[in-house]
């Protein structure tokens, strides 16, 4: 599994560079780094239909670049998953001792013991009750 992984790895370099070199090559709408780097190469190579080329050519290699990068996640999951579990480095699986099953089975329940519970009364009101004005006589 390994050996396939890095097999997929080395073609997604591979498609990587490709998807930037096609990028690059490509004649941008104002000029800018696709005629600076050879724009005008690719359109000598392709012919007058260099935008469909390098278009075209531009979407598969993104559709590849991203179902090799989806697979080469998956398949390291699965051989992280695996390699732990030859290692024994996955987790324990812890059994319950059969003397000690037996003993918590053969032990008495404990007698119920009934505690009172208290209830504490509810706080007073937080606002004083009215007064009377003072009478005048």
């Amino acid at each position: 599994m390994s050996i396939l992984l890095n097999l997929l790895t080395a073609i997604l370099i591979l498609v990587s560079l490709f998807l930037i070199l096609v990028v690059l090559a490509q004649k941008a709408k104002d000029g800018g780094m696709g005629a600076a780097l050879g724009g005008g190469a690719a359109e000598a190579a392709f012919g007058a239909e260099t935008g469909n080329v390098l278009s075209k050519s531009t979407i598969y290699a993104a559709v590849i670049f991203f179902v090799l990068a989806f697979a080469l996640y998956l398949g390291r999951i699965y051989e992280r998953k695996h390699a732990a579990a030859d290692a024994g480095n996955a987790l324990p699986s812890i059994s319950v001792p059969a003397a000690a099953a037996a003993t918590t089975a053969a032990a008495p329940a404990a007698p119920a013991v009934n505690v009172p519970t208290t209830t504490t009364p509810a706080p007073a009101a937080a606002t004083p009750a009215p007064t009377e004005p003072a009478k005048k006589p």
